[in-house]
């Protein structure tokens, strides 16, 4: 009789869970032979939606959605049952609230004297024009492990299309210009309405609550087993004629060591890397601890495996340099309705409508955005939040003489309020802001060689797959929900070797209209 196939997923991230999914929707895996192994105490990985009203609520980031991209995403969500919306899956619900709430910002930038910055005209000199078209149509090859700066003249990063396109990808100028030009072709249909976030569509609620319980309860239902609390710490494996195979994962639970046999047949998935490794939080009175690569685990598996194994790829290239990889975010819970009150006045935008307001002279270069209310699951009636973040934490703040990430919760606030001329005494007295710094959150922007990253299924693998945003799929973009199921589903359909096609990319920057609306907004 055949060996059923078992199933291991190492963390318990959004290419993890996705995985687990298509095994079961395209593969006929049996959920009750898939197991998911998680270190954290919940999974959903960087997806994550924590926190109470009284104690205050926390979202490391949000990852921006569209419709008119993330097809592999939506592939998968029109099978899962939404948890609020019953006769719903996640995109129909997804949908309808967008139809409902539709986006168009009016204050995506604001000077430093509170002005909304007219964002009409994207600020390009001719030379800046030429630059861009010329990085844009670069190969890879040729653009290889150089920075953005390397390609464009530092006027550029005084533009008002910089200032908008940084803030709502998280790019730096010492960013990889590989995976800029890709953003660019990925992303193209928004270049010409980036200054309204037009093209952003939202979840109903966070990501977590909207995407990631959704998707962890269907698996259940499935029979899949999710181990929480569990630290894999290595992979035996075997190597014949050329072909490596994990046979053994190595876990260790609640003090105690355990080891997993892999046998023949049975297949592996790893979620290799973490961009939110080592985020510590603070509180409105004391700033987050200053995590380095001592305090790092969520590479040590990866970095194991990769020794002497170039086809696993090289973490070095993403996880060595955290001044260049990482950046603060907060997350307000307010208990008066005071500061919506006031920036819905101010923007013109009701909470949900807009997106990121970013104060574009700012030496923290920070952003804010208010969405939709209630952005959690339960959230009581009478509790709003909101979340922000700033591109250089290191810096001395405007209004706070410290930088950011020095800066407790209150001080956030107070640089905040600087920022928008409100008065914070009346504004944030029942307000708990939270704070959390992330050493690698843009680690997999890092400038690297395309070797830097294995393939999805490595091509001398028999039964280990990669599925994470530290992956090489030509032409997507990381920092994305669709990157990390874009893996995942690839993974599952080779391995299990499924006669599906992979939702293929859509080749907006082959349009002619996108082009021209492009080119049309970039002479304006």
């Amino acid at each position: 009789m055949k060996h059923p196939i078992q199933a291991y997923l190492v963390g318990g991230g959004i290419g993890s869970l996705s995985a687990a999914a298509f095994m079961i929707r395209d593969g006929g895996v049996a959920g009750a032979n898939i197991t998911i192994f998680e270190a954290a105490p919940s999974a959903g990985g960087s997806l994550d939606g924590n926190g109470n009203a009284d104690d205050g609520y926390t979202l490391r980031g949000g990852r921006m959605l569209t419709t008119d991209n993330y097809e592999c995403t939506w592939d998968l969500f029109k099978s899962i049952p939404s948890l609020s919306h019953p006769g719903r899956t996640v995109f129909d619900e997804t949908i309808a609230f967008n139809e409902e709430h539709i986006p168009h910002s009016m204050a995506r930038l604001v000077d430093r004297n509170r002005f909304k910055v007219d964002v009409s005209s994207m600020g390009f000199s001719m030379q800046d024009r030429l630059e861009l078209l010329k990085l844009s149509d670069a190969d890879e090859a040729t653009l290889g492990a150089s920075c953005i700066t390397d390609w464009l003249s530092p006027a550029f990063f005084t533009t008002e299309f910089w200032y908008m396109w940084a803030t709502t990808f998280a790019f730096q100028p010492w960013h990889s210009a590989v995976e800029f030009k890709r953003y660019l072709h990925r992303f193209m249909m928004e270049f010409s309405r980036i200054e309204t976030l037009a093209g952003v569509k939202r979840t109903v609620y966070n990501q977590y609550d909207s995407l990631v319980r959704p998707l962890i309860s269907w698996l259940q239902a499935q029979g899949v087993k999710v181990v929480m609390d569990c630290t894999v710490t290595d992979f035996d494996l075997k190597t014949e004629d050329g072909k490596v195979s994990v046979t053994g994962i190595h876990c260790r639970r609640h003090g105690g060591t355990d080891v997993v046999g892999v046998a023949d047949g049975d297949l592996v998935f790893f979620q290799n890397g973490s961009m939110t490794d080592a985020s510590t939080y603070g509180s409105m009175r004391d700033a987050p601890a200053r995590h380095t690569k001592h305090d790092s685990g969520g590479w040590t598996l990866w970095e194991k495996l990769a020794a002497g194994r170039p086809e696993f790829g090289n973490p070095a290239a993403f996880n060595s340099s955290i001044p260049e990889s990482y950046w603060a975010s907060f997350t307000v819970t307010l208990k008066d309705t005071s500061f919506f009150d006031q920036m819905e006045k101010f923007t013109g935008n009701r909470a949900g409508t807009g997106g990121l307001v970013t104060f574009k002279d700012s030496n923290w270069f920070m952003s804010v955005v208010l969405a939709h209310q209630p952005h959690f699951a339960g959230q009581p009636d009478g509790v709003q939040v909101f979340w922000g973040y700033a591109l250089h934490p290191d810096r001395v703040g405007d209004f706070v003489a410290k930088p950011m990430s020095e800066c407790n919760g209150e001080e956030i606030l107070r640089e905040l309020c600087g920022h928008l001329n409100f008065d914070f005494d009346t504004t944030m007295t029942k307000a708990n802001c939270i704070p959390c710094r992330m050493p690698y959150i843009t680690s997999m922007f890092m400038p690297r060689a395309k070797s830097d990253r294995p393939l999805p299924v490595p091509a001398n693998s028999t039964n280990l797959a990669f599925v994470s945003q530290f992956v090489e799929i030509a032409d997507d973009v990381v920092f994305t929900v669709e990157y990390s199921v874009r893996a995942a589903q690839m993974a599952v359909y080779e391995l299990l070797k499924i006669d599906r096609e992979v939702p293929p990319i859509h080749p907006h920057d082959h349009s002619l209209k996108v082009k021209f609306d492009a080119v049309i907004k970039a002479f304006k």
